[in-house]
């Protein structure tokens, strides 16, 4: 009988979640929809020394933010804590179920699948720097297990007398000798390893009494009918042991499939995009602002002014594509679309450029009344209040040049606001011996000319200039030089019809007394 899909997201609460998270959650957020499954947040929070206070609130807001909405794992903006019909497995946070991992790691031990190892982390750290003084590795695995301070070396009786004395044990599982371990995932195909180049992984932890991701995620996942495990390739050195732990436990059955999605990588291709790398390049890699306990802000993609529609659509396409032309893609079409079968097996390069092309198309998707609201509460930021109809012709004049709302003041600040300063290069390239006269002349023009409309304007100024031989270059850039402060911004026919007959020529005024 074919299972309903029932994916999770389970990220570690220790720090915010990095744009690779997101995708992760995306596609498995993608794949279950289209199935009419069930997507899950689940939070793993079984490292507790890497623990960050903040960081799962985080998680969920920025799943809510980006518009992939758990059907499991969340009630009323926080972790669900106890079971109710939507969400039956829960707590679904892992430090909340801490006693389910240690009766497991019981069964594995009393199975043969699992031991006690007794070893300090002093013991440990002091074997490990004799194989590298050797020029070797010290691997914990058959080779060294019967010999070192385990329950497979030491009698029963002073096995339970370490364990009733101390905390410094944990549970290790027993990975078989010279077993071909033969896997599939879903993107990269079958795979196989030989159990003997493994090593015998931490299960369980007395000190905190938790469990590690390995027998945490494969228990809740068994626990939680999870069908399909889509989560990133650096998990897929763990695909062995998972597999053994699901054999051992005797799951094989209902084991889910698994999907390892390729790395997001530097701009250059040169290894896994990190957070170093948006802060030396100047982009965000993170959904939302972070400020940790030091006070320093990491930027957000939200803070930055980009539509959550664009973030998710840029996400999709790294690492995936719909193998047609469209790239503008709605949360609904994506669901449509979105497949494994087009995931590809390699790293996927962020392009900050193409990110800020998404939302850019996206603004532009928007109406102009959109907009103007948007841009409404910068300009009251300002202490600038026009009337709604001028706004919206200034966002009319700028909206296809910006690709972020907060661009639009430094687009069209000059249509509020006079120029309190003038480019002296651009004076310099264009201001003759008789540019005074002929802004004069124009001013004059200009206070007589009904109606002042941008068409009006259009005819009157090229009409004047030919008629008086002026040069059209010379002429145009002074005025905007001085409409403006600069060389920047819309048509100068534009610029003055919207802000008015009497501004224009107060404009003009200042700027020959000014300059």
């Amino acid at each position: 009988m074919t299972r309903k899909t029932r994916v999770r997201f389970a990220p570690s609460p220790t720090g915010p979640l990095h744009i690779g998270g997101v995708r992760t959650a995306l596609y498995n957020y993608l794949y279950a929809k289209k199935r009419g499954g069930n997507f899950i947040l689940r939070i793993e929070d079984t490292d507790s020394q890497r623990f960050v206070p903040g960081a799962e609130e985080y998680i969920i807001e920025a799943l809510a933010w980006c518009g992939i909405t758990p059907d499991e794992g969340v009630i009323n903006g926080k972790i669900a804590e106890v079971p109710d019909e939507r969400n039956p497995f829960a707590p679904y946070r892992q430090s909340q179920r801490r006693e389910i991992y240690h009766s497991y790691a019981l069964e594995l031990i009393q199975k043969g699948f699992a031991y006690y190892a007794f070893d300090s982390s002093e013991n440990l750290e002091a074997m490990r720097s004799e194989a590298e003084s050797k020029g070797e590795t010290f691997t914990y695995n058959y080779t060294v297990r019967e010999h070192l301070d385990t329950s497979l070396k030491l009698s029963a009786p002073e096995c339970e007398q370490r364990l009733q004395s101390g905390d410094q044990w944990v549970v290790r599982f027993k990975m078989p000798v010279d077993k071909i371990i033969k896997m599939r995932d879903l993107i990269r195909g079958d795979i196989e390893v030989n159990s003997s180049t493994l090593d015998d992984k931490v299960l369980w932890k007395a000190a905190d009494r938790l469990p590690t991701y390995h027998l945490a995620n494969v228990v809740d996942d068994k626990l939680m009918e999870i069908s399909d495990v889509i989560r990133g390739e650096e998990w897929l050195p763990s695909l062995p042991l998972h597999y053994m732990l699901y054999e051992a436990f005797g799951w094989n059955d209902i084991r889910p499939n698994f999907a390892h999605l390729s790395l997001l990588l530097k701009p250059d291709g040169k290894g896994k995009l990190s957070k170093r790398d948006g802060e030396r390049l100047g982009f965000p890699v993170f959904p939302m602002e972070w400020r940790n306990d030091r006070g320093e802000i990491s930027k957000g993609y939200r803070e930055e002014g980009y539509y959550p529609e664009a973030f998710i659509n840029l996400l999709a396409f790294l690492g995936w594509n719909p193998g047609t032309e469209q790239e503008l893609f709605s949360l609904e079409e994506l669901t449509e679309s979105f497949s494994l079968e087009r995931v590809v097996k390699s790293g996927a390069k962020f392009n900050p450029e193409k990110a800020k092309w998404f939302n850019q198309e996206y603004l532009r998707k928007k109406s102009t009344d959109e907009l103007v609201r948007e841009f409404l509460p910068l300009l009251e930021s300002k202490g600038v209040k026009r009337d709604i109809d001028y706004v919206t012709s200034a966002v009319e004049m700028i909206r296809e040049r910006a690709s972020f709302v907060n661009e639009f003041w430094g687009l069209c600040d000059y249509l509020f606001c006079a120029p309190q300063s003038y480019d002296m290069k651009v004076k310099e390239k264009f201001w003759r011996e008789d540019t005074p006269a002929i802004l004069n002349d124009l001013i004059k023009e200009l206070a007589c000319a009904d109606p002042f409309t941008k068409e009006a304007i259009e005819v009157l100024l090229p009409s004047l200039i030919k008629e008086r031989g002026w040069q059209m270059g010379a002429v145009m850039n002074t005025l905007r030089l001085l409409l403006v402060g600069e060389s920047k911004g819309a048509s100068v026919a534009d610029i003055m019809s919207l802000i008015g007959k009497e501004e224009s020529i107060s404009r003009l005024e200042r700027g020959l007394s000014t300059i």
